[in-house]
């Protein structure tokens, strides 16, 4: 019986198996909890994701408005006589400084206009894609103006308020 007893003594119990298991699990789910954590605090979606994102934001400011008064009128020749445009402009921005910088300009973009109104011919403005292509290019000619001024274009909109032809 004195075999037995220091055998005994001296061998450590052997832990069960699946308190072992169960502690790595554990540790697995607290590491996979604190991580899920942090990629919720600081993950992708407190950065702008795209730029449909930085629109949206953009959107949410008030829209602000700039009437070019007075309203421009240009003559322009057409085969059988001669014809004339009136046009009245508001620009629209998000930014006030934009619309400061175009207010400050605005003899470099009345005289921008003027230009490229009195370019135009009576046919191609008859129809509403005519008056949507010089909508466009009136837009990009303000746009260029105000970049030079601010560093980035700054008008979002141009709007044609007022539009005969004669």
């Amino acid at each position: 019986m004195d075999n037995d007893a220091p055998e005994s003594a001296s061998a450590p119990p052997k832990p069960k198996r699946g308190r072992l298991i169960i502690l790595i699990i554990v540790a697995l789910l607290v590491l996979g909890g604190a991580g899920a954590g942090l990629y919720a605090a600081f993950g992708p979606k407190h950065a702008p994701a795209d730029k449909a994102a930085e629109q949206a934001a953009e959107k949410k400011k008030p829209e602000l408005f700039l009437p070019l008064d007075p309203a421009f009128v240009v003559n322009f020749r057409d085969d059988q006589s001669a014809r004339y445009l009136q046009v009245g402009v508001t620009l629209m921005s998000h930014e006030q400084s934009a619309l400061d910088a175009a207010k400050e300009a605005q003899p470099v973009i009345r005289n921008q206009l003027l230009l490229l109104f009195s370019g135009q011919s009576y046919t191609s403005l008859i129809d509403a894609a005519g008056k949507e292509k010089l909508q466009a290019q009136a837009l990009a000619a303000v746009q260029k103006i105000v970049q030079e001024r601010t560093g980035k274009p700054g008008i979002d909109a141009l709007y044609f308020t007022s539009f005969v032809m004669q």
